[in-house]
């Protein structure tokens, strides 16, 4: 081969390389962000197509990395939009594909929360995919639950259709109960038998999990005020924090809520949701709790920093949608929280300016420039940026701001920049970036950030495809740990 043939081939390579890392970087960095909901700037219909054709190319193109990005930290929505589709094309081919696929699967179905493994498969009953490796995934995820009977009594209607679509032969009583309760005159299990009590007793109701005492209570015609009050203790935090809002708004008792048992995002949006007048009044309440939090997760995921700064955008669009309602700036209020725990030195750039953190409100014009020029006078190691990329005020300052000083001030990046982005845009195919000279991740949660600060080098480009197949390869082998 001449000196010319070898020079071409080998810029081939790097040509084909560089493609595949463009695309899996692309695509991990939608699972972060996309979730199929609307977004301030787009509807539900455009996320939807966008991230669907997405997963096609990838599977399609790529399936051992599409598997593996099962075990990169994506949201739920993703894990169980790529477990759909791996049990519905069947198992491929190579053993050890066909076996790490499948520990990939049971993997992420065990870290899932049930509901959305339930609603998975009812997906798969509706498509009618039933061949071998859906049945025994199916019966595997339902053998290894912790309380069978829970689930019974709690998903009842998606635990009978996950066993009849998987052919299922239940243990004890749970045929009779799901399949024929009506003919039942007693059960020995005791939650199967509160369950058929609660058909015809007030009383039992309330030893019943709240999602199904919810439609009994509702059945007996008791009282919305009374039921909350008294089913209280058998709520768990998701459900006390979903209808605090109409329990507020009927004039019915507000369940208490232990901060202490809610996760930093979900905190940050709850206090959020309060007026600024309550969050005002308990403005040190609420930033204690914020700071316990941020520290709960970084005991969970350690992270220790320097010198750090944040651009945290609070424009009118981090309002989010109907759907997504103030997360974009819940998940910069977090942020805000997690970093300044995790650093040594901290400083929060708010755009438009804010007081104290918890009294932030989604409002005005994006101007990401004024705060990141603050941020680099402030001289940090590290500057992160919260915002879902729609830079108005003026347009593309912040790239501009970045392009040149990384030209003249800073060409060897001691100051490493990195934009997080919360928002899914459908037009682009990824979150919406500021501009070249800052990568851009997608981040579901202020959880996450540990995570996309080791996955931003990826996003910068510097990255070679063989770092990135090793650093999934890793995680692959951590999830599977975890598992086990």
């Amino acid at each position: 081969m001449s000196w010319k043939a070898r020079k071409e081939h080998v810029e081939r390579v790097e040509r084909v390389e560089r493609v595949e890392r463009e695309d899996l970087v692309m695509f991990i960095n939608a699972c972060f962000a996309c979730t199929r909901q609307q977004e301030f700037y787009s509807t539900s219909e455009s996320q939807a197509i966008t991230i669907e054709f997405l997963h096609e190319y990838i599977l399609g193109n790529y399936r051992r990395l599409y598997a593996r990005t099962l075990a990169g930290g994506i949201n739920h929505f993703n894990q169980a939009l790529i477990a759909l589709n791996l049990l519905q094309v069947g198992a491929p081919n190579n053993g050890a594909d066909r076996r790490e696929e499948g520990a990939l699967i049971a993997g992420a179905l065990k870290r899932l929360p049930p509901q959305r493994v339930f609603s998975l498969f009812a997906t798969l009953r509706e498509r009618r995919v039933n061949n071998r490796r859906t049945r025994a995934t199916i019966r595997k995820y339902l053998s290894e639950r912790k309380d069978p009977i829970f689930d019974a009594i709690k998903y009842r209607g998606k635990v009978r259709a996950a066993s009849a679509h998987a052919h299922l032969k239940l243990p004890g009583e749970l045929g009779a109960f799901l399949f024929d309760l009506k003919k039942q005159a007693r059960f020995n299990t005791d939650l199967l038998e509160r369950f058929r009590q609660a058909h015809y007793s007030k009383e039992a109701v309330y030893t019943l999990p709240f999602t199904v005492a919810e439609g009994l209570a509702e059945k007996h015609g008791v009282p919305r005020d009374e039921f909350l009050a008294r089913i209280a203790d058998k709520m768990t935090m998701g459900e006390k924090l979903r209808v605090q809002k109409s329990a507020a708004r009927s004039g019915a008792t507000t369940p208490s809520v232990d901060f202490s048992r809610i996760p930093l995002t979900k905190l940050a949006l709850y206090i959020l949701a309060q007026s600024i007048a309550q969050r005002r009044e308990r403005c040190a309440e609420f930033s204690a709790a914020m700071r316990e939090a941020a520290a709960r997760t970084l005991r969970r995921a350690p992270l220790r920093l320097g010198r750090v700064a944040t651009v945290l955008d609070s424009s009118y669009s981090s309002a989010g949608s109907s759907e997504k309602r103030r997360r974009p700036l819940g998940v910069a209020l977090a942020a805000s929280f997690l970093l300044g725990e995790a650093s040594q030195a901290y400083r929060a750039f708010w755009s438009p300016h804010v007081g104290d953190d918890i009294l932030v409100r989604a409002k005005g014009q994006t101007n990401l420039a004024t705060p990141l020029l603050d941020a680099l006078d402030w001289a940090p190691d590290l500057i992160v940026i919260i915002s879902d990329g729609f830079e108005n005020d003026p347009p593309l300052g912040a790239a501009e701001v970045a392009r040149k000083y990384r030209r003249d001030l800073d060409p060897k990046g001691r100051v490493e920049i990195v934009h997080m982005n919360p928002v899914f845009d459908a037009e682009n195919y990824a979150p919406r970036a500021i501009g070249a000279a800052i990568p851009t991740v997608g981040v579901r949660d202020a959880e996450d950030i540990p995570t996309m600060l080791g996955f931003a080098r990826f996003a910068s480009g510097s990255a070679p495809l063989g770092e990135l197949e090793a650093y999934l390869a890793l995680r692959v082998q951590d999830l599977l740990k975890g598992a086990a």
